[in-house]
């Protein structure tokens, strides 16, 4: 069990929605986000994304107005394989159903992240305090 199983666990007694699909696909996309996740946060993110040509994407999720839509597809090009396969593997969903429900769930998730507008300069913290502005956020 990940840390983010557990914090997730603790905070709602353990139940089985820990292995819903939705919860684990938020995980993975937490994790994409997090100062310390593979991708190098929030800033490694946004770098994947220009690298790709979808910067003006990720800057409409950041900034405040309309979030960009982006699609799967676009959401595989931007990952890669590998990270795209170890988000499906996360989730148990095959990559591309991962990658499209990801596709629907990054834009407002980094929007509701940076509610000012703007990237935090320390980007925007580990997996357990992204989870819990996440949580609060649901109350």
């Amino acid at each position: 069990m990940g840390y983010l199983d557990h914090s997730v666990g603790a905070a709602g007694g353990g139940q089985p929605y820990l292995f819903n699909t939705q919860t684990r696909l938020l995980q993975a996309a937490l994790s994409l986000l997090a100062n310390n996740g593979q991708t190098g946060g929030l800033s490694g993110l946004t770098e994947r994304f220009q690298n790709a040509g979808l910067g003006n994407v990720m800057r409409s999720w950041i900034s405040q107005g309309p979030n960009m839509p982006i699609s799967g597809e676009e959401i595989e090009m931007v990952l890669g394989d590998g990270h795209l396969q170890q988000l499906a593997e996360e989730t148990g969903l095959p990559q591309n159903q991962a990658a499209h429900q990801l596709s629907e769930m990054l834009p407002g998730l980094v929007d509701k992240l940076t509610p000012n507008g703007k990237a935090p300069h320390g980007g925007l913290g580990d997996l357990g305090f992204l989870l819990g502005e996440f949580m609060a956020g649901q109350t």
